[in-house]
């Protein structure tokens, strides 16, 4: 018993150091040290430089950065023109995910069809994705002008069209209208790869039960497809709440203040006013609504998403 005691420390200390768990664990941290690096570096450090200019008043022009404390976000509970302004975001952001999603899934059925000459559709559908954004909204705010191609389209019929960037209403329509174009596609190709993985074979027995193909579609691509249709919510809700160039480009957040949504009042304050303080922490209040609806649609998850497993 004396030699077995005197002999396990020996072996514990000729253990080598390098053990296959350590080397393993090792290569785990060096493959993920990437990625881990570029958020810590690209997204937790600039948010906690958000966060600490948000106390400040900050005015690059006068070179000043006065501490301030809680004074810029009592001044955004107190700031008159926010409620105009999470209005419009608001209006901008259901509008569009109602229209790209509904359109980017019929789009998808409508090209999920073993046709000829389909696979050029689908490249039509999608190419205005890959158009650069600005040299996309520039030609849209041609067309819309009141002399402009639409007009001029709906002239030949008769129809005396609006000038549609200088109305409250048809401003915020034609915003949505020219953003949904160009992402549609998108969300197509996302619908289109979904579809495609339902096992035909559901169908072919829906069929031979008398389902009608709305009913198949009901009860069959809608609940496999649910997944997919998730991603593209959140992608679509977090873009509409990040839009910012369409504004710029088409409306300047007007008339009045009709089509100024968040990031937009938040570019205003901060490079246009210099009240870069300010603007920190409108972009504080951005990041806290989209985390919320982040989250709330990702614990509803658990009742509108269907998983085979």
């Amino acid at each position: 018993m004396a030699v077995a005691t005197q002999q396990t420390p020996d072996r514990a200390r000729k253990r080598p150091f390098w053990t296959i768990e350590r080397r393993d664990g090792l290569a785990g941290y060096l493959f993920i040290a990437p990625q881990l690096i570029g958020i810590i570096v690209f997204v937790l450090i600039p948010l906690g430089l958000v966060f600490w200019y948000s106390l400040h008043e900050w005015n690059v022009l006068a070179g000043t950065f006065k501490f301030q404390g809680d004074a810029n976000y009592r001044k955004l509970l107190a700031d008159p023109a926010i409620p105009e302004v999470l209005g419009a975001t608001a209006i901008f952001s259901v509008g569009l995910v109602i229209l790209n999603m509904s359109l980017a899934l019929l789009l998808a059925v409508l090209v999920n069809q073993k046709l000829k000459g389909i696979v050029v559709f689908r490249t039509l559908y999608f190419s205005p994705v890959v158009v650069s954004l600005v040299a996309w909204t520039i030609v849209w705010s041609f067309l819309l002008q009141a002399n402009g191609g639409i007009n001029g389209l709906l002239g030949m019929i008769g129809v005396e069209g609006p000038n549609w960037l200088r109305h409250p209403t048809t401003a915020m329509i034609s915003v949505i209208v020219v953003q949904v174009f160009k992402n549609v596609g998108l969300n197509m190709v996302l619908f289109l790869a979904a579809l495609q993985g339902v096992p035909k074979e559901l169908y072919e027995a829906a069929r031979v039960d008398g389902a009608s193909r709305f009913k198949q579609f009901r009860r069959i691509t809608l609940p496999l497809i649910s997944p997919t249709i998730m991603l593209t919510s959140i992608i679509t809700i977090v873009g509409s709440l990040q839009v910012f160039a369409q504004i710029a480009v088409l409306t300047q957040g007007g008339p009045g203040m009709s089509t100024t949504v968040l990031v937009y009042y938040l570019y205003q304050q901060a490079f246009q006013f210099h009240r870069f303080g300010y603007g920190a922490t409108i972009s504080i209040l951005l990041f806290v609504i989209v985390a919320i609806l982040t989250f709330a649609q990702w614990q509803m998850r658990r009742r509108i998403v269907f998983y085979e497993n």
